[in-house]
């Protein structure tokens, strides 16, 4: 065993041998069907903390000669498909972490070089008798290998770990990108020893700049993991597990980190955030621990045409609509806004509705980090109305309609620059910025679905909150009277099935002649 070629298992023994280790072994019947296929070159992109690393060195287990991996995948699920046996360690491996290659380096320029010469070093010790190593060029040193290899399992499994650091760390590097793209190439197309090739970092690979030299590659990514996506994080399933077993709230995991929603009934969750909070005593943002939100705060303060309005909107709980397909998967070549926000898919700031085509924040975690970007910036307009949610929520359960009216009032002036003001959407967006720090107490649903229609926004109280639940209803134009009246006709209130205790029924209303609101509560005792 070797650092690069056959690496062993050991790694995914400390991994397997963990307190807490869920089972996402069933990705190795993915990777053998694409095994020595046409579609063998696999990237799979995800942000920091979700568990990339992990999974490499699991597939490094699997098909690595020189050790017995047997044991390890005892008991796990990919250990019942039918063709596990067959590839089980029969393999040579070549596993690159490029993080490492780059640090050694020293200069990013010499990363292929970097590379080559040590990764040549192992390949002589090991096939001195069967390789060519006059050249010091590993493609062609490879493919001597494979001309001479008369063993029935022929070919080497590529795992690379981090690919895309150098576009992340030498971002302005341009020389070298091209360079490194060069090399990949010249390694992988129409290399016949490539039995298959799985490379895993946070940017998809497919756009730098005019370079199609990685054109070879599906890409599996926070856009569309297609059929991937059970295997990006931890799922819904098997985070109740977890939560049942460590005697957690499943509903405050599911508000801190849920939310990157692939599908309609696809939910992953922070796979590193859920077992940090399985350790600890409360469930709490574990996200300062490798991204900041001076990281965040660099990409927000873009000054790009409808980027702080569309922040705005999704610290409101509303998405935002964006093109994903003008991103050119880089870290500098931004021309718009979708950019802008399509990056912050890929690190993990923002979800992605395929479906939708629209982005929102995530969960409880991030939207944390958007907070505090958002106050370094400097968004006064926005730090005033975050400040001011929990003077306007008391004003709504103590029934003081003309303060809840002069509280939204003021959040819709200091943010007109910002949000533009023309539908009850965006008088809902206003809303639940208004409401901000209510998230705390409740859990807000816009456009909640009850009795013959819609309520705009629904406040339902959290587990051992002792506060009424709020349906709202917005209008435009018309009259608050006249939305509290919709509330009652519609009985938008017997949706609440669970919920027993009394409802606040508020009805907002935007006058566009007078520019201000008005307000109207009134009381519902559900029994």
């Amino acid at each position: 065993m070797g650092f690069y070629l056959n690496p062993g298992n050991e790694a995914f023994r400390i991994s397997v041998s963990s307190e807490i280790y869920v089972d996402k072994s069933e990705l190795i019947a993915f990777t053998n069907r694409r095994l020595g296929q046409e579609k063998r070159f696999i990237c799979v992109s995800r942000p920091r903390r979700f568990g990339k690393s992990m999974t490499a060195n699991m597939l490094c287990a699997y098909y690595g000669r020189e050790c017995d991996s047997a044991e390890l995948f005892k008991g796990l699920k990919i250990e019942k498909d039918p063709v596990f046996m067959r590839h089980l360690n029969q393999y040579d491996v070549i596993f690159l972490n490029i993080q490492q290659f780059l640090r050694s380096a020293d200069d990013a320029d010499y990363l292929t070089e970097n590379l080559e010469q040590k990764v040549l070093g192992e390949l002589k010790e090991v096939f001195a008798e069967t390789g060519d190593f006059s050249t010091n060029s590993l493609p062609e040193a490879l493919a001597g290998i494979f001309a001479r290899d008369r063993r029935p399992e022929r070919g080497f499994v590529f795992i690379i770990d981090e690919w895309d650091c150098l576009f992340r760390e030498a971002r302005d590097n341009k020389r070298a990108q091209r360079k490194y793209l060069d090399f990949l190439r010249d390694l992988f197309k129409d290399r016949i020893y490539v039995k298959l090739v799985y490379m895993t970092g946070i940017l998809p690979v497919k756009k730098y700049g005019t370079h199609s030299a990685l054109n070879i590659f599906d890409e599996f990514s926070m856009t569309d993991p297609d059929v991937l996506a059970d295997f990006v994080g931890f799922t819904e399933s098997e985070v109740r597990e977890l939560c049942l077993r460590y005697g957690k709230d499943f509903e405050e995991a599911r508000r801190w980190y849920d939310g990157y929603q692939f599908t309609e009934h696809t939910h992953i969750y922070n796979p590193k955030s859920i077992v940090d909070s399985m350790y600890g005593k409360k469930f709490r943002s574990f996200w300062t621990g490798t991204e900041t939100y001076e990281a965040l705060k660099i990409y927000i303060d873009m000054n790009y045409d409808g980027l702080r309005d569309a922040v705005t909107s999704m610290l409101g709980g509303v998405g935002c609509e964006i093109d994903t397909g003008t991103f050119q998967n880089d870290m500098t070549s931004f021309q718009s806004r979708d950019d802008v926000l399509t990056l912050l898919v890929h690190l993990g700031y923002l979800t992605y509705q395929d479906d939708l085509q629209q982005v929102f924040i995530p969960n409880e975690e991030v939207r944390g980090e958007f907070v505090r970007a958002v106050k370094s910036s400097g968004w006064d307009e926005v730090i005033h109305a975050v400040a001011a949610s929990g003077e306007l929520l008391e004003a709504t359960l103590r029934g003081d309609t003309e303060a809840v009216a002069r509280g939204i009032d003021n959040v819709h002036m200091e943010n007109t620059s910002i949000l533009s003001y023309n539908n009850e959407n965006s008088l809902s967006c206003v809303i639940t910025l208004a409401y901000f720090s209510a998230r705390r107490d409740y859990q807000l649903i816009r456009e909640f679905p009850s009795g013959k229609g819609f309520a705009d926004v629904v406040f339902l109280p959290r587990k051992k909150v002792d506060k009424p639940a709020l349906v709202v209803e917005l209008k435009w134009d018309q009259s608050a009277q006249g939305a509290v009246r919709q509330i009652r006709q519609n009985r938008y209130v017997e949706a609440l099935k669970d919920y027993q205790g009394k409802i606040l029924l508020v009805g907002i209303n935007y006058n566009k002649k007078t520019k201000k609101h008005q307000c109207i509560i009134e009381d519902y005792l559900k029994k």
